[in-house]
């Protein structure tokens, strides 16, 4: 089969499209799958830039997401058959095959029916950000009907969908962008207010929107600096969710006196430490977050299909930032 393979650490033009063999199922619980389309992922380039989890090293297949078809399965397999639609969150972070390739093998219990109405591209590039967004919002943040929230980066992958999940579940949402195209486009997600940060002072445009209350949810997508400056936006008792390390120099003292909550949100934990429950309530998520996308309620949007060659030039997309939305690589 032909796959993308990370050959060692470094820029991305470690990736190589190569010919490979093919997986086989191992085990009776396991299904093969042909895969139509591959997520790309910021994970996918820290792994290439700083090596695997695991104490894997290269070579070795990235992405998380995938989508394709069921084309066997093994004997003890009770959910699927051959023929059948699934999407996923799995491999990739280097123990196992990631979706970089053509084919790849996964136990059942880790893949869903793929929605109705929902494209291959689309698939492709929703389980991880959508797990992202809803464990942050609903799990850390316990966002309710009526809170304010600020989502940063409201334009980019988890943060495009996060602006839905927080509307849906009847929340106000701010949220930052980087100039008018994202602007435009959160506008049409439900993102009651914009804040072009070129243009405007954030912690100026947050209290003005929320007369100088402050929001009850902070969602950091971004990092250590977005971080530091989210704490002092929040109201009394809010919550600061982050998807990253806020790093060493940092003051909580406005945090404690304001009885601040800071959570943190890693979706690969249950992955990385086979924490069956916890897959198993994202599995939850993907099939009423596919529900909600077969229902119009949620959309994902694909700014770029890619072929699979062109991972390294994905790759570089996601590094250079601001993207609009996901990129997903066609393997079939």
């Amino acid at each position: 089969m032909k796959a993308v393979v990370m050959t060692e650490t470094g820029s991305p033009s470690v990736l190589e499209t190569r010919e490979i063999p093919e997986p086989e199922i191992q085990h009776p619980t396991q299904i093969k799958v042909r895969l139509q389309t591959a997520g790309i992922n910021p994970i996918d380039t820290k792994l290439r830039q700083r090596g695997l989890f695991y104490g894997a090293t290269p070579p070795a297949i990235l992405g998380c997401d995938g989508a394709g078809e069921v084309i066997a399965t093994g004997e003890e397999v009770s959910r699927f058959q051959a023929g059948d639609k699934v999407w996923f969150c799995h491999g990739g972070l280097g123990r196992e095959q990631g979706n970089y390739a053509q084919y790849t093998v996964l136990e059942e219990n880790r893949a869903e029916f793929l929605p109705l109405r929902l494209s291959y591209p689309e698939a492709g590039a929703t389980p991880l950000a959508l797990i992202t967004a809803w464990e942050a919002l609903y799990d850390r943040g316990r966002l309710e009907e009526g809170q304010t929230v600020l989502i940063h980066a409201g334009a980019g992958g988890v943060g495009h969908i996060a602006i839905q999940l927080a509307k849906i579940r009847g929340a106000r949402v701010l949220t930052t962008v980087s100039d008018s195209e994202k602007a435009a486009f959160v506008t049409d997600l439900g993102a009651d207010t914009v804040i072009n940060y070129r243009e405007q002072t954030i912690d100026k445009a947050v209290m003005e929107a929320t007369g100088g209350r402050g929001v009850d949810l902070a969602f950091d997508t971004v990092g250590p600096e977005v971080f530091r400056q989210s704490l002092p936006l929040l109201a009394e008792y809010g919550t600061l969710v982050t998807l990253l390390d806020p790093g060493d120099a940092l003051d909580t003292s406005l945090a404690r006196n304001s009885n601040l909550s800071i959570a943190f949100t890693l979706m690969l934990t249950p992955a990385l430490k086979d924490l069956e429950d916890a897959l198993a309530h994202q599995g939850e998520i993907l099939r009423l977050g596919g529900e909600w996308m077969s229902e119009g309620k949620l959309k994902v949007k694909v700014s770029r299909i890619l072929e699979l060659e062109d991972a390294p030039a994905a790759h570089q997309l996601i590094e250079e930032g601001h993207t609009l939305g996901k990129l997903v690589l066609m393997t079939g």
